[in-house]
């Protein structure tokens, strides 16, 4: 009887072993945990990886601002597939506010000599960030994201289309229509 007590006391072992403080140290370590402490402020003129600054009010401050994205034929075309996305539906596959929507709501013909040539990258970027009487906001609204909203850099992409590849797209449509 006692042979089978040790037994059965030797086989339980292991188990009462785990059950030790020392099994959960790594756990209870000294460390700062996500979120936790005290934030501090980012070093003046920092930019955040792979962002770029962008503090703007309203579009009229966007005006002045220069595009830090070339229009590469890479950046046109995810310009392209998010301007599809994103701003056919009112302005048109091609950009002539040809839509449905478009004729309903007043949309402006991006293709259209005013916005090529007058009005500024940095205005159309700021129209897409702040939107503007009917189009909605695509930027950061109030600083929280929704699901419409275009990062930074998209709205980057979105402006190197409509200013250097949206001309070139609603020509190439012109041509193959009139065949």
């Amino acid at each position: 009887m006692r042979l089978k007590t040790l037994i059965a006391g030797a086989m339980m072992m292991p188990a009462v072993a785990l059950a030790w403080p020392w099994s959960t140290d790594m756990m209870n370590q000294p460390s700062i945990k996500p979120q936790e402490g005290t934030m501090l402020n980012f070093p003046e003129r920092s930019i955040p990886v792979g962002g770029m600054p962008t503090k703007v009010a309203d579009r009229e401050a966007a005006k002045s601002l220069v595009n830090p994205i070339k229009a590469t034929e890479k950046s046109i075309a995810e310009g392209r597939t998010l301007y599809k996305i994103y701003c056919a539906t009112c302005h048109g596959m091609t950009g002539a506010a040809d839509s449905p929507v478009g004729g309903k709501i007043g949309a402006i013909a991006l293709n259209d000599s005013y916005v090529q040539e007058s009005l500024t990258e940095g205005w159309v970027w700021g129209t897409v960030t702040f939107g503007s009487y009917v189009m909605p906001a695509y930027g950061i609204p109030q600083g929280k994201r929704g699901s419409n909203d275009l990062n930074v850099e998209e709205r980057w992409h979105v402006v190197n289309y409509i200013k250097h590849g949206l001309v070139k797209d609603h020509m190439a449509a012109s041509t193959a229509a009139a065949k």
